[in-house]
């Protein structure tokens, strides 16, 4: 599985977190950054993971900023993303097994890094379900036509 991965300035410290953890699991990834601390404008950051996950060089994402919030609606305005902004690892596993998510949206100053590596392993790990869901993510994907 290869995954692309941002934050704005407000997610920087959780994204070096969960870039620790992709590579613990082994995983290959690209890191969009950004590379410092300065303040920096989310959308520009979390168009090349969704672009890079609609397009299919990427398998799945993960974006994070102060809250979430705004990274997911930036990532969601991309054709063919459903990203789903996540806190606990009940949700993780939902949005996979039911939504297909192909990206995760985390917000630093809501989730503390320990439970934030929960949520994204399980967010990982996580199959889609298929069946009945797949009609509904069809119904979905009509939407943005």
């Amino acid at each position: 599985m290869k995954i692309a991965i941002s934050s704005d300035h407000g997610g920087n410290n959780l994204r070096h977190e969960i870039i620790k953890l992709l590579a613990e699991l082994g995983l290959e990834f690209v890191d969009f950054g950004p590379d410092s601390n300065e303040s920096v404008d989310y959308p520009d950051y979390a168009a090349p993971v969704a672009n890079g996950v609609a397009s299919g060089k990427f398998d799945r994402g993960i974006v994070i900023c102060g809250t979430g919030i705004g990274m997911s609606i930036a990532a969601n305005k991309v054709k063919g993303i459903r990203c789903a902004l996540v806190h606990d690892v009940f949700s993780a596993k939902a949005t996979r097994q039911h939504n297909d998510s192909n990206i995760l949206a985390m917000g630093e100053r809501v989730i503390g890094p320990g439970h934030a590596r929960e949520v994204a392993t399980a967010w990982l790990n996580t199959k889609f379900e298929g069946g009945r869901h797949e009609r509904r993510i069809g119904k979905l994907m009509e939407l943005e036509d």
